[in-house]
Parts: C-alpha cells; sequence; structure tokens
C-alpha cells in the first residue's frame, strides 16, 4: 500500500512538472523510480521514457490549444534530436548502472543551474543549424538518461534560440514527445520487464498532473515555478551523487 500511495504521488509531481514549466518530468520520474519504487536504474529510465511520452502529450495539447507552441521551429529542434535519441538509447543497455545513476546526477545538477540561469531572449532570428545543434544533443541525453530533454530544453530555447518563456514551455513539449517517442522505440524489448502495478498508478496521475500543471502556470510566477523546480533538481543531484559514492 506504502508503494502504491509513492506511485501515485510521485506521479502527480511529474505531470505537475511538465505541464507547468514544459520539462523536468523525467528527471523526477527516474529517482522516483529507483528510489520509491525498487527499479533498476535500466528498467526506470525506460518506464521513464513511457510516462513521459503520454504525459508529454497531454500537456502539449493543452499548451497547443493556447497557442502556445512553435510548431515550425520544434519540429526541427525535435526532428534533429531523434537519431542521436535512439542510438544512445541502445547503448544505455551496455553502460553500469552506478554510471548511469551519477550521470543522471550530474545532469540533474546541471538543469538546476540552467534553470535558474535562463535568461530574458534577445532580439535576435533562430538560426536553423543552430537549433538543429542543440536539438540533437538534448535527443542524445534522452536516448541515454531516459530523459525528456525539456529542463534543458526551455533554457536553450529561450537563451540560445530567442524564444519567448510561455512559448518556449509549450515547444519543449513538442520536443520532449518525439524525442522520448524516439528513445522509447528502441527499448520496446525492456516493457515487458516493467512492474506494472505500480508503473500503471504512476503513469495516471502524472496524466492528469499534465493538465493541472497548465492551469498552475497561469496562475503562478514563472520565476517561482523555477525556483521550485531548480530546488527540486539539486536534491535529486545530492541523493543520486551520494548513492553512487556510497554504494
Amino acid at each position: 500500500m506504502t508503494a502504491l500511495v509513492l506511485a501515485l504521488v510521485a506521479g502527480a509531481v511529474v505531470g505537475l512538472s511538465l505541464g507547468a514549466l514544459g520539462g523536468g518530468g523525467s528527471v523526477l520520474a527516474v529517482p522516483s523510480l529507483i528510489y520509491l519504487m525498487g527499479f533498476g536504474p535500466v528498467q526506470a529510465t525506460t518506464a521513464s521514457l513511457l510516462v513521459v511520452v503520454a504525459t508529454s502529450l497531454t500537456a502539449l495539447t493543452a499548451h497547443a490549444r493556447a497557442g502556445a507552441v512553435r510548431w515550425r521551429l520544434g519540429t526541427l529542434f525535435a526532428g534533429a534530436g531523434m537519431a542521436p535519441a535512439v542510438a544512445t538509447g541502445v547503448l544505455t543497455r551496455h553502460v553500469p548502472a552506478a554510471v548511469l545513476t551519477g550521470a543522471f546526477g550530474v545532469v540533474a545538477a546541471t538543469a538546476a543551474v540552467a534553470v535558474l540561469r535562463a535568461p530574458s531572449p534577445p532580439a535576435s532570428q533562430v538560426r536553423p543549424v543552430r537549433a538543429a545543434g542543440v536539438g540533437a544533443g538534448l535527443g542524445a541525453l534522452t536516448g541515454f538518461l531516459g530523459v525528456g530533454g525539456g529542463f534543458l530544453a526551455v533554457p536553450a530555447l529561450v537563451g540560445v534560440l530567442s524564444v519567448p518563456l510561455r512559448a518556449a514551455v509549450g515547444t519543449s513539449l513538442l520536443v520532449i514527445t518525439v524525442n522520448a517517442g524516439a528513445a522509447l522505440a528502441a527499448r520496446l524489448g525492456d516493457l515487458a520487464l516493467l512492474d506494472w502495478t505500480l508503473l500503471g498508478p504512476f503513469a495516471a496521475t502524472a496524466l492528469l498532473g499534465a493538465w493541472d500543471g497548465k492551469r498552475l502556470a497561469g496562475k503562478v510566477r514563472a520565476t517561482t515555478l523555477q525556483r521550485v523546480f531548480a530546488g527540486l533538481l539539486l536534491a535529486v543531484a545530492v541523493v543520486m551523487g551520494a548513492d553512487v559514492l556510497c554504494g
């Protein structure tokens, strides 16, 4: 019963993050699946991709209805990341669990800094080559660590590609859906190994949380949401780093 309650609560937090911030769901999902529900690192990253695809698609629908998605830029950004996502998704099977856990902790800490430092968009035009390059890097990260990449996509869209924050959140959901879907396609054979008695409730509350997150984003200041999210990321980084050092 305790594990089920934890799955429900953790799923809701993941959905809220994706819906409100356009990212971060997988950074919270993977450690939740490992430390709260007992998944191994490889199983956790696979399960995270599945949940992130479904949740991001749900949140994307809500943001698209509000006109907050840059479809052309998002398609270019996501398309460049598909092949790297698939390639690194296959590579993950051959990487030791401790390496995956440590890498995830480093990424979480980096993401916290990126979220806090996301600048106001400068007045400049988007460069397709730059967009494709950033998209390819995030795609590789998605496949390797089982993360959607939205926690880095939003700062990249704002700071590097000059997209306003509101549109960056919606556009990042498009990027997450495509990249996570491509990475998940490389791991379909692992789905049968997952504990669906816990993953099902986790995914269900994540989907509901995505809708609530979109409404929350309209009521709370973006800077407040960013600070809370950055704090969660730093906590995740500390826990996973300690796990590697003490394990």
